[in-house]
Protein backbone atom coordinates (compact mmCIF):
# COMPACT_ATOMS: atom_id res chain seq x y z
CA UNK A 1 0.00 0.00 0.00
CA UNK A 2 1.29 3.72 -0.89
CA UNK A 3 2.03 5.73 2.24
CA UNK A 4 0.42 9.28 1.69
CA UNK A 5 2.51 11.95 1.03
CA UNK A 6 1.32 15.03 3.02
CA UNK A 7 3.74 17.69 1.27
CA UNK A 8 3.17 15.78 -2.15
CA UNK A 9 2.03 19.08 -4.69
CA UNK A 10 0.16 17.30 -7.04
CA UNK A 11 -2.48 15.98 -4.27
CA UNK A 12 -2.39 19.98 -3.20
CA UNK A 13 -3.24 21.05 -6.36
CA UNK A 14 -6.87 19.48 -6.52
CA UNK A 15 -7.86 20.71 -2.82
CA UNK A 16 -10.87 22.80 -2.74
CA UNK A 17 -9.73 23.78 0.79
CA UNK A 18 -7.44 26.09 -0.73
CA UNK A 19 -9.79 28.36 -2.43
CA UNK A 20 -11.50 28.98 0.99
CA UNK A 21 -8.77 30.14 2.42
CA UNK A 22 -7.60 32.08 -0.40
CA UNK A 23 -6.81 35.92 0.02
CA UNK A 24 -9.42 38.49 -2.09
CA UNK A 25 -7.14 41.40 -2.41
CA UNK A 26 -3.65 42.52 -2.42
CA UNK A 27 -4.11 43.95 1.02
CA UNK A 28 -5.04 40.48 2.15
CA UNK A 29 -2.23 39.21 0.61
CA UNK A 30 0.64 38.37 2.71
CA UNK A 31 4.13 37.88 1.54
CA UNK A 32 5.68 38.67 -1.79
CA UNK A 33 5.72 42.85 -0.97
CA UNK A 34 7.55 44.03 -3.73
CA UNK A 35 5.46 41.85 -6.72
CA UNK A 36 2.03 43.15 -4.86
CA UNK A 37 3.59 46.67 -4.15
CA UNK A 38 4.19 46.88 -7.86
CA UNK A 39 1.05 45.04 -8.88
CA UNK A 40 -0.54 47.23 -7.26
CA UNK A 41 0.73 50.29 -9.11
CA UNK A 42 0.43 48.37 -12.65
CA UNK A 43 -3.56 47.78 -11.88
CA UNK A 44 -4.53 51.39 -10.57
CA UNK A 45 -2.47 52.34 -14.09
CA UNK A 46 -4.55 50.11 -16.53
CA UNK A 47 -7.74 51.67 -14.34
CA UNK A 48 -6.31 55.10 -15.17
CA UNK A 49 -5.69 54.72 -19.01
CA UNK A 50 -9.17 52.36 -19.18
CA UNK A 51 -7.11 49.59 -20.85
CA UNK A 52 -5.98 45.89 -19.72
CA UNK A 53 -3.88 44.84 -17.33
CA UNK A 54 -0.25 44.16 -19.59
CA UNK A 55 0.37 40.41 -19.57
CA UNK A 56 1.69 38.51 -16.54
CA UNK A 57 3.74 35.56 -15.83
CA UNK A 58 4.33 33.90 -12.21
CA UNK A 59 7.15 31.33 -11.94
CA UNK A 60 8.31 29.72 -8.88
CA UNK A 61 8.24 26.54 -7.02
CA UNK A 62 4.84 25.19 -6.66
CA UNK A 63 2.69 26.48 -3.20
CA UNK A 64 3.89 30.11 -3.07
CA UNK A 65 0.88 31.93 -4.37
CA UNK A 66 0.27 31.99 -8.52
CA UNK A 67 -3.05 31.02 -8.83
CA UNK A 68 -3.98 33.22 -6.06
CA UNK A 69 -2.52 36.17 -7.05
CA UNK A 70 -3.83 35.60 -10.54
CA UNK A 71 -7.46 35.62 -8.97
CA UNK A 72 -6.42 38.70 -6.88
CA UNK A 73 -5.38 40.24 -10.50
CA UNK A 74 -8.92 40.04 -11.52
CA UNK A 75 -10.56 41.18 -8.25
CA UNK A 76 -8.44 44.23 -8.04
CA UNK A 77 -9.46 44.69 -11.80
CA UNK A 78 -13.21 44.12 -11.21
CA UNK A 79 -13.22 41.60 -14.27
CA UNK A 80 -13.97 37.62 -14.58
CA UNK A 81 -11.06 35.13 -14.62
CA UNK A 82 -11.51 32.02 -17.32
CA UNK A 83 -8.84 29.05 -16.14
CA UNK A 84 -7.25 26.43 -18.05
CA UNK A 85 -3.84 24.82 -17.65
CA UNK A 86 -1.01 24.31 -20.31
CA UNK A 87 -1.65 20.39 -20.65
CA UNK A 88 -5.56 21.05 -21.85
CA UNK A 89 -4.67 22.96 -24.39
CA UNK A 90 -4.36 19.98 -27.14
CA UNK A 91 -6.12 21.09 -29.93
CA UNK A 92 -6.73 24.79 -31.87
CA UNK A 93 -10.13 24.07 -30.69
CA UNK A 94 -9.71 24.33 -26.84
CA UNK A 95 -8.15 27.56 -27.14
CA UNK A 96 -10.49 29.32 -29.23
CA UNK A 97 -12.93 28.03 -26.98
CA UNK A 98 -11.51 29.44 -23.93
CA UNK A 99 -11.00 32.79 -25.80
CA UNK A 100 -13.90 33.17 -27.49
CA UNK A 101 -15.71 33.66 -23.54
CA UNK A 102 -13.58 36.65 -22.69
CA UNK A 103 -15.13 39.93 -22.22
CA UNK A 104 -13.57 43.15 -22.45
CA UNK A 105 -10.75 43.24 -19.35
CA UNK A 106 -11.01 40.10 -18.47
CA UNK A 107 -8.25 37.88 -17.01
CA UNK A 108 -7.15 34.39 -18.40
CA UNK A 109 -5.16 32.16 -16.36
CA UNK A 110 -3.01 29.32 -17.69
CA UNK A 111 -1.52 27.24 -15.20
CA UNK A 112 1.78 24.91 -15.98
CA UNK A 113 2.08 27.44 -19.49
CA UNK A 114 5.24 25.78 -19.91
CA UNK A 115 3.19 22.38 -20.90
CA UNK A 116 1.06 24.23 -23.85
CA UNK A 117 2.16 22.67 -27.05
CA UNK A 118 4.06 24.45 -29.31
CA UNK A 119 1.31 25.18 -32.20
CA UNK A 120 -0.96 25.62 -29.27
CA UNK A 121 1.86 28.82 -28.44
CA UNK A 122 2.23 30.12 -31.81
CA UNK A 123 -1.54 30.70 -31.70
CA UNK A 124 -1.79 32.41 -28.35
CA UNK A 125 1.28 34.95 -30.23
CA UNK A 126 -1.58 37.19 -32.43
CA UNK A 127 -4.09 37.16 -29.75
CA UNK A 128 -1.46 38.33 -26.96
CA UNK A 129 -0.16 41.13 -29.31
CA UNK A 130 -3.07 42.35 -31.23
CA UNK A 131 -5.91 40.58 -30.02
CA UNK A 132 -6.71 37.97 -32.67
CA UNK A 133 -7.41 34.38 -33.25
CA UNK A 134 -6.10 33.11 -36.72
CA UNK A 135 -6.93 29.53 -37.37
CA UNK A 136 -6.66 27.22 -40.01
CA UNK A 137 -10.52 25.10 -40.59
CA UNK A 138 -10.32 22.26 -42.34
CA UNK A 139 -12.90 20.43 -44.22
CA UNK A 140 -13.93 18.49 -47.49
CA UNK A 141 -10.15 18.18 -47.73
CA UNK A 142 -9.70 22.11 -48.08
CA UNK A 143 -7.84 24.62 -45.86
CA UNK A 144 -9.14 28.10 -45.22
CA UNK A 145 -8.06 30.75 -42.93
CA UNK A 146 -10.27 32.26 -40.01
CA UNK A 147 -9.56 35.81 -38.13
CA UNK A 148 -11.78 36.12 -34.86
CA UNK A 149 -11.42 39.39 -33.40
CA UNK A 150 -11.04 39.46 -29.37
CA UNK A 151 -11.47 41.93 -26.76
CA UNK A 152 -8.73 43.17 -25.05
CA UNK A 153 -7.26 40.60 -22.05
CA UNK A 154 -4.82 40.10 -19.63
CA UNK A 155 -3.28 36.73 -20.08
CA UNK A 156 -1.96 35.45 -16.66
CA UNK A 157 0.66 32.23 -16.85
CA UNK A 158 2.00 30.05 -13.93
CA UNK A 159 4.53 28.25 -14.37
CA UNK A 160 7.11 26.33 -12.29
CA UNK A 161 9.77 26.28 -14.85
CA UNK A 162 10.48 29.72 -16.65
CA UNK A 163 13.48 27.90 -18.12
CA UNK A 164 11.00 25.70 -20.29
CA UNK A 165 9.15 28.41 -21.83
CA UNK A 166 10.49 29.93 -24.92
CA UNK A 167 11.81 33.38 -25.35
CA UNK A 168 8.86 34.36 -27.50
CA UNK A 169 6.57 33.33 -25.29
CA UNK A 170 8.21 35.07 -22.57
CA UNK A 171 8.76 38.55 -24.37
CA UNK A 172 4.87 38.67 -24.80
CA UNK A 173 4.52 39.19 -21.44
CA UNK A 174 4.74 42.90 -20.15
CA UNK A 175 4.97 42.10 -15.99
CA UNK A 176 6.93 39.46 -15.32
CA UNK A 177 7.67 38.05 -11.43
CA UNK A 178 9.27 35.60 -9.34
CA UNK A 179 7.86 34.45 -6.04
CA UNK A 180 10.19 33.89 -3.60
CA UNK A 181 9.92 31.38 -0.35
CA UNK A 182 8.16 33.16 2.56
CA UNK A 183 10.05 33.78 6.10
CA UNK A 184 9.00 32.39 8.68
CA UNK A 185 7.20 35.67 10.19
CA UNK A 186 5.04 35.61 7.30
CA UNK A 187 4.39 31.84 7.59
CA UNK A 188 3.27 32.69 10.80
CA UNK A 189 0.90 35.38 9.92
CA UNK A 190 -0.81 33.22 7.56
CA UNK A 191 -1.11 30.29 9.87
CA UNK A 192 -3.25 32.71 12.21
CA UNK A 193 -5.33 33.78 9.54
CA UNK A 194 -6.53 30.21 8.21
CA UNK A 195 -6.81 29.29 12.10
CA UNK A 196 -9.07 32.51 11.87
CA UNK A 197 -10.68 31.28 8.51
CA UNK A 198 -11.57 28.00 9.43
CA UNK A 199 -12.65 29.07 13.47
CA UNK A 200 -9.95 26.77 15.27
CA UNK A 201 -8.04 28.66 17.64
CA UNK A 202 -4.47 27.98 17.64
CA UNK A 203 -1.45 28.94 20.24
CA UNK A 204 1.15 30.90 19.15
CA UNK A 205 3.74 28.11 19.83
CA UNK A 206 1.75 26.13 18.01
CA UNK A 207 1.28 28.24 15.14
CA UNK A 208 5.34 29.04 15.12
CA UNK A 209 6.13 25.30 14.62
CA UNK A 210 4.04 24.47 11.75
CA UNK A 211 5.31 28.46 10.01
CA UNK A 212 9.03 26.04 10.58
CA UNK A 213 7.98 22.93 8.90
CA UNK A 214 6.10 24.36 6.38
CA UNK A 215 9.26 24.19 3.64
CA UNK A 216 8.90 27.93 3.87
CA UNK A 217 5.55 27.52 1.42
CA UNK A 218 2.16 28.81 2.47
CA UNK A 219 0.02 25.93 0.77
CA UNK A 220 2.20 23.46 2.79
CA UNK A 221 1.51 25.62 5.65
CA UNK A 222 -2.06 25.36 5.57
CA UNK A 223 -2.11 21.68 4.60
CA UNK A 224 -0.42 20.40 7.77
CA UNK A 225 -2.89 23.08 9.82
CA UNK A 226 -5.93 21.50 7.86
CA UNK A 227 -4.55 18.25 9.42
CA UNK A 228 -3.23 19.14 12.64
CA UNK A 229 -7.20 20.73 12.78
CA UNK A 230 -8.65 16.90 11.89
CA UNK A 231 -6.65 15.79 15.05
CA UNK A 232 -7.96 18.47 16.95
CA UNK A 233 -11.52 17.70 16.27
CA UNK A 234 -11.35 14.14 16.94
CA UNK A 235 -9.15 14.25 20.05
CA UNK A 236 -12.05 17.05 21.19
CA UNK A 237 -9.48 19.51 21.40
CA UNK A 238 -11.04 23.06 21.41
CA UNK A 239 -7.50 24.75 20.74
CA UNK A 240 -4.61 23.50 19.03
CA UNK A 241 -1.85 23.37 21.71
CA UNK A 242 1.83 22.91 21.03
CA UNK A 243 2.02 19.32 22.65
CA UNK A 244 -0.88 18.30 19.52
CA UNK A 245 1.09 20.19 16.91
CA UNK A 246 4.08 18.23 17.98
CA UNK A 247 2.27 14.75 17.97
CA UNK A 248 0.21 15.53 14.75
CA UNK A 249 3.58 16.54 13.23
CA UNK A 250 5.29 13.38 14.01
CA UNK A 251 2.35 11.08 13.12
CA UNK A 252 2.38 12.80 9.83
CA UNK A 253 6.19 12.29 9.34
CA UNK A 254 7.20 15.92 9.18
CA UNK A 255 10.54 16.51 10.43
CA UNK A 256 12.31 19.38 12.08
CA UNK A 257 13.48 20.65 8.83
CA UNK A 258 9.63 20.14 6.90
CA UNK A 259 11.31 17.30 5.28
CA UNK A 260 8.61 14.36 4.71
CA UNK A 261 9.33 10.77 3.71
CA UNK A 262 9.83 11.46 -0.18
CA UNK A 263 12.45 13.70 0.83
CA UNK A 264 14.24 11.63 3.06
CA UNK A 265 13.67 8.51 1.24
CA UNK A 266 15.76 10.88 -1.45
CA UNK A 267 18.35 11.28 0.75
CA UNK A 268 18.79 7.99 1.45
CA UNK A 269 18.62 6.95 -1.51
CA UNK A 270 21.24 9.26 -3.20
CA UNK A 271 24.17 8.66 -0.34
CA UNK A 272 23.11 4.90 0.63
CA UNK A 273 22.71 3.44 -3.40
CA UNK A 274 24.65 5.96 -5.36
CA UNK A 275 27.53 7.33 -2.44
CA UNK A 276 26.18 10.90 -2.50
CA UNK A 277 26.69 11.24 -6.02
CA UNK A 278 27.59 12.68 -8.80
CA UNK A 279 23.77 10.75 -9.87
CA UNK A 280 20.90 11.82 -12.77
CA UNK A 281 17.87 12.45 -11.83
CA UNK A 282 16.15 9.93 -13.40
CA UNK A 283 17.96 7.38 -11.45
CA UNK A 284 17.42 9.03 -8.23
CA UNK A 285 13.35 9.16 -9.66
CA UNK A 286 13.33 5.24 -10.18
CA UNK A 287 15.23 4.05 -7.57
CA UNK A 288 12.65 5.49 -4.96
CA UNK A 289 9.93 4.96 -7.55
CA UNK A 290 8.69 8.50 -8.47
CA UNK A 291 7.84 11.07 -11.21
CA UNK A 292 10.73 12.69 -12.54
CA UNK A 293 8.22 15.80 -12.85
CA UNK A 294 7.80 14.52 -8.95
CA UNK A 295 11.00 15.12 -8.15
CA UNK A 296 11.91 18.33 -9.92
CA UNK A 297 9.47 20.33 -8.95
CA UNK A 298 8.17 18.88 -5.78
CA UNK A 299 11.26 17.58 -3.83
CA UNK A 300 14.18 19.27 -4.96
CA UNK A 301 13.61 23.08 -4.74
CA UNK A 302 13.55 22.76 -1.12
CA UNK A 303 16.24 20.54 -0.75
CA UNK A 304 18.61 22.78 -3.02
CA UNK A 305 17.05 26.11 -1.19
CA UNK A 306 17.98 24.30 2.39
CA UNK A 307 22.16 23.29 1.51
CA UNK A 308 20.88 19.13 1.22
CA UNK A 309 22.20 19.11 -1.88
CA UNK A 310 23.50 20.44 -5.13
CA UNK A 311 23.04 20.30 -9.03
CA UNK A 312 26.61 19.46 -10.65
CA UNK A 313 26.76 19.09 -14.71
CA UNK A 314 27.58 15.18 -13.63
CA UNK A 315 24.19 14.80 -11.70
CA UNK A 316 22.93 15.66 -7.66
CA UNK A 317 25.30 15.74 -5.20
CA UNK A 318 24.01 15.26 -1.22
CA UNK A 319 25.66 17.99 0.94
CA UNK A 320 27.37 17.42 4.08
CA UNK A 321 24.11 18.92 5.90
CA UNK A 322 22.21 16.26 4.49
CA UNK A 323 24.63 13.60 6.16
CA UNK A 324 24.82 14.98 9.69
CA UNK A 325 20.68 15.22 8.91
CA UNK A 326 20.28 11.70 8.74
CA UNK A 327 23.54 10.88 11.20
CA UNK A 328 25.26 8.99 8.33
CA UNK A 329 28.80 9.21 7.90
CA UNK A 330 30.18 11.09 5.42
CA UNK A 331 33.89 9.63 4.06
CA UNK A 332 34.84 12.70 3.28
CA UNK A 333 35.08 13.97 7.08
CA UNK A 334 36.46 10.91 8.16
CA UNK A 335 39.80 11.96 7.37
Amino acid sequence: MMEENILDERALESDTFEANIRPQSLAEYVGQEEITSNLSVFIEASKIRNESLDHVLLYGPPGLGKTTLAHIIANELGVNIKTASGPSLEKSGDLAAVLSTLEPGDVLFIDEIHRMPKFIEEILYPAMEDFELDLVINSDGKSRSLKIDLPPFTLVGATTRAGDISSPLRDRFGIVSKLQYYSEEELLRIVKRTSRVLEMPIEEDAARLIAKRCRKTPRIANRLFKRIRDFALVGGYEVVTLELAEKSLERLKVDEFGLDAIDLEYLNSLITKFNGGPVGVETIATSIGEEVSTIEDVVEPFLLQEGFIKRTPRGRVAEEKAYEHLKIAHMGTLF
